[in-house]
């Protein structure tokens, strides 16, 4: 619980200015990546691949080598005890990076960098994750 105020706490403090993204843009941003943890949470991993952009289906094209990625090596962003939204900032025309602030199933604080690109469907999908470990949120 102690975390999760303080996380709260931080991203009250930083809460970014749109750079150039519309409040909308950043809303579905953040609802695409709220509905894959989600996902993952609920044990619906079909639901979460299926927020991933066709370029990582490339990589991953089944389920299966989705789920060992995500498993292998994002244990805080498949099974998260916490997190909230931080810094965005567009990277350009339908593409937006969103920092995201996870407490991990081991209780430890961890920060992902999210990318994101518009479809041509116009919904946003993850196009990758670049995570690491922080010191930054500890209390």
């Amino acid at each position: 619980m102690r975390r999760a105020v303080v996380i709260a706490c931080l991203v009250l403090c930083f809460l970014p200015l749109p750079a150039n993204a519309g409040d909308a843009e950043l809303r579905a941003v953040q609802a695409t990546i709220e509905a894959q943890i989600g996902a993952f949470r609920a044990g619906d991993n079909e639901a979460a691949y299926s927020y991933a952009a066709p370029s990582i289906k490339r990589i991953f094209p089944t389920l299966d080598q989705f789920m060992a990625m995500v498993t292998g090596a994002y244990q805080p962003v498949w099974k998260p005890r916490n997190f909230a939204f931080g810094k965005s900032r567009e990277l350009g025309p339908g593409s937006i990076a969103q920092q995201v602030l996870l407490v991990g199933p081991d209780g430890k604080d961890y920060e992902a960098v999210y990318t994101l690109e518009l479809q041509p469907d116009g919904t946003f999908r993850i196009t990758g994750v670049s995570l690491r470990g922080t010191k930054a949120l500890g209390a």
